[in-house]
């Protein structure tokens, strides 16, 4: 698969994954749903990634990335549907709880995938950051997408149109015949424990701070149209926050590599950790939407930096022929974070209002940053 196809896979697979969080959401509140539902809406969309990430991961190194992307893409398309079809809350639970099992699958073969077609760790650092500014793009589109669908013709009919992204994208993924058999250099280690993949040196810290990573990037995305609905921002107004936050993330991947070969991966994620909490802290204290876009740019900027580099780091540290099984470990415990924190803090929302979840995810990013601090002091800046 060339890698302008690739990125146009990402980008129609992405854009509708961001596009239904912000549905899912919004048409459970206009449904009648609470806070609390709201949050166990979102936790379902980890609870079968954390379950199927590590399995997804051993599938694309032992029989290559295909299969997965289109076992991804597909189901995806398929739970974007079911909205339409019976818009109520029982359907919302089986859409996102299908969504995010399908995307799973996806999302570890695809990103093994970039890195499979990186000769070097130079090429792979430049890939990994044009893989991240094309989410970015779809992270802009598919929210903003997303509310001018609900302004325009309803969240019913928005989640079909959306559902037709993931579709295409398993039809290219399908009509690709050069995916065939694409695979990593898989060894006899590839039958080695999850605590031997654990024990190996670096792996523990880079799985746990990509967990706080994608937190910081996702609960803003899931939260967001929370606390707009609570300050009565119009579905469209949410949108386009949300498409600042992520525009923002396109800006900063531009010089990624630049910034990795400037100051190393390690301390570049350390400085996001703990700009991106002083951010979260005050961001609830705004209420104008100019300023919230404002606000949510400056977000988008630490935040973006997250995901590619935690990627990076778990890519280039995972043992030899169990790439894909690092990167899903790596999935296995950002979902258990998606699973644990929404929930806990949509019941603090549900009884203190939204304000507390964006402290607590600031409590959550200067962990991290003290986490990686410590890994800055004893070990270097790489």
């Amino acid at each position: 698969m060339p890698i302008p196809l690739l990125f146009l896979v990402a980008l129609l697979s992405m854009g509708s994954y961001r596009a239904s969080k912000v549905l899912v959401s919004l048409l459970a509140l206009d449904l009648g749903a609470t806070e609390f539902d709201v949050g166990l809406l979102i936790a379902l969309y980890a609870v079968f990634p954390t379950l199927l990430a590590l399995f997804a991961g051993r599938l694309a190194d032992r029989i290559g990335v295909r299969t997965p992307m289109a076992i991804g893409t597909l189901g995806s398309a398929a739970g974007l549907s079911l909205p339409f079809l019976v818009p109520s809350l029982p359907t919302l639970y089986a859409s996102a709880a299908l969504t995010g099992a399908s995307y799973v699958f996806y999302h570890v073969a695809v990103q093994q995938l970039v890195g499979l077609m990186s000769k070097n760790r130079e090429e792979r650092t430049r890939n990994f950051s044009h893989y991240a500014l094309v989410l970015a793009v779809a992270g802009s589109i598919g929210p903003v997408a997303a509310g001018l669908g609900i302004d325009s013709v309803g969240s019913p009919l928005t989640y079909l149109y959306t559902a037709c992204f993931p579709l295409t994208a398993g039809l290219l993924v399908l009509l690709s015949p050069g995916l065939r058999g694409l695979r990593g250099t898989a060894d006899p280690s590839s039958e080695k424990s999850v605590r031997d993949m654990l024990a190996h040196p670096g792996m523990r810290r880079v799985l746990l701070v990509s967990g706080i990573a994608l937190a910081g990037n996702d609960l803003f995305l899931f939260f967001m149209p929370l606390y707009g609905h609570s300050i009565s921002l119009s579905a469209t107004e949410i949108g386009i926050i949300l498409g600042f936050f992520s525009a923002a993330a396109f800006v900063v991947r531009l010089v990624i590599p630049t910034l990795v070969k400037s100051t190393g991966e390690v301390k570049l994620l350390t400085l996001c950790f703990l700009f991106g909490a002083a951010t979260y802290v005050a961001f609830p204290f705004v209420h104008n939407v100019y300023a919230l876009c404002a606000v949510a740019f400056v977000l988008g900027l630490s935040m973006g930096c997250g995901q590619p580099l935690s990627v990076m780091l778990a890519y280039s540290r995972a043992p030899e022929g169990r790439t894909g099984e690092a990167l899903g470990m790596r999935l296995v415990v950002m979902h258990f974070t998606q699973i644990a924190v929404p929930v806990v803090f949509g019941s603090v929302s549900t009884a203190l209002g939204v304000a507390p979840v964006f402290w607590g995810i600031a409590a959550l990013l200067g962990g991290g940053g003290w986490l990686n601090r410590d890994q800055l002091a004893r070990r270097g800046t790489t």
